[in-house]
């Protein structure tokens, strides 16, 4: 028999779901406010002495509510929030699972797609994600087979706010991180993300492309054009990323391609950079609309990439240049040629820097010099040891 206390406990928590069952959306709304006020941060010990050991008959209701209701957005931010702290009460496992059972993470899913939900609630939509991402590979696995990792790069690419888009990345990256059945997946994901429109989207995705690289240890094909092109990008802290990317790829077997694809940015296609020339001819204003011309960016980054990476080109790049220039090619090359006067635009078309012969004299004069070295060496050593002057030589007998 229950005792008279443990009676009223259960009595308490019928009312409660009779009062949310019979609730219209006002008073579900003040219900679920309530309950987050109330149970933030409790572990799952804490929520079952709450209900009475009957937590679950709440989080049921959630759940089937969230499906019913999600598509119209109604108290959804709540509904997400109140889920939360289920699911991120300490000891939550069967939260977790009785969440998954009836389709969580595909409704969590949906919800980032449909246009007319608002960005907080797509927000609390990632961090309950994060939250089944965290909870172990299974997990983690179960949000990629449901097409997770399309869905959610795509949201990536779309949303209009930084603050979000920076949550995707923790979730992308935990999603990477001891899933080794599908960290290709979110590879592949990463690298189609590359091309999209958004600034915020790219440096993000290019900076989990560099921790997911060195899990996975190889490359694929399609790296070297997609990051090659994102150098064409105005936003300077896009293109540090991708040339940081660029930097590591270097040590992998796309190495040959990637150096090929820069050195052939150093000098702009003629059909690229002739498409402005009627513009200019008819319209004086077009230069100050069309002065960060896309090729033009992409082959200042290749090469200040070259410049950095290479101590040799440094030093002849800033011989041709003079130390001024050089110091402007390296804080903003992309707006050098829009800064320098005639006599600096005369130097630079006039000079001719060959890397190829001044490495290759380089080494020879390095050559010449050990072999000198080597020989008066030799015959150093092959010399008899010079005399003291009041030494007596020796009798032969």
């Amino acid at each position: 028999m229950t005792s008279i206390k443990e009676q009223a406990a259960i009595s308490r928590l019928l009312s409660f779901l009779q009062d949310w069952d019979n609730a219209g959306k006002i008073a579900r709304n003040h219900i679920l406010k309530c309950f987050i006020q109330t149970n933030q941060g409790k572990t799952a010990p804490e929520l079952e002495q709450e209900f009475s050991q009957g937590a679950s008959l709440f989080l049921v209701r959630l759940t089937t509510w969230l499906r019913l209701t999600y598509m119209t957005g109604c108290c959804l931010d709540k509904v997400l929030k109140s889920i939360g702290i289920f699911l991120s009460a300490v000891s939550s496992n069967r939260y977790l699972i009785e969440f998954l059972e009836v389709g969580g993470v595909l409704t969590l899913l949906e919800i980032l797609a449909l246009e007319k939900i608002q960005e907080k609630d797509k927000k609390a939509s990632i961090k309950l994600l994060q939250l089944i991402a965290n909870s172990g590979r299974k997990y983690k696995e179960l949000i990629c087979e449901s097409y997770g990792v399309r869905s959610i790069a795509e949201y990536l690419a779309k949303s209009k706010s930084e603050e979000t888009q920076e949550e995707v990345q923790v979730l992308l990256d935990a999603l990477v991180h001891g899933n080794p059945k599908y960290q290709n997946q979110v590879y592949k994901g990463l690298i189609a993300l590359l091309p999209c429109t958004s600034p915020k989207a790219q440096q993000l995705s290019l900076q989990t492309l560099r921790t997911a690289q060195s899990i996975i240890g190889a490359t694929h094909p399609s790296i070297v054009d997609c990051v090659l092109k994102v150098l064409r990008t105005m936003h300077l802290e896009v293109q540090y990323e991708a040339i940081e990317l660029i930097k590591d790829l270097v040590n992998y077997e796309v190495r040959k391609a990637l150096l090929q694809g820069l050195v052939a940015l150093l000098i702009p296609c003629v059909e690229e950079t002739s498409k402005l020339q009627p513009k200019i001819l008819t319209d004086a204003s077009v230069l100050q609309l069309t002065a960060h011309l896309p090729v033009f960016l992409q082959q200042a980054a290749a090469a200040k990439y070259y410049v950095r990476m290479f101590p040799v080109v440094e030093e002849h790049v800033r011989k041709s240049m003079g130390e001024e220039l050089f110091q402007l090619f390296l804080s903003n090359p992309e707006d050098l040629y829009m800064k320098m006067d005639s006599i600096q635009a005369d130097i630079l078309a006039a000079n001719k820097v060959n890397v190829t012969k001044a490495l290759r004299l380089t080494s020879t004069y390095k050559e010449l010099s050990f072999h000198f070295e080597a020989e008066e060496e030799d015959r150093a050593s092959a010399m008899p040891p010079e005399r003291n002057p009041g030494e007596k030589r020796e009798q032969s007998p």
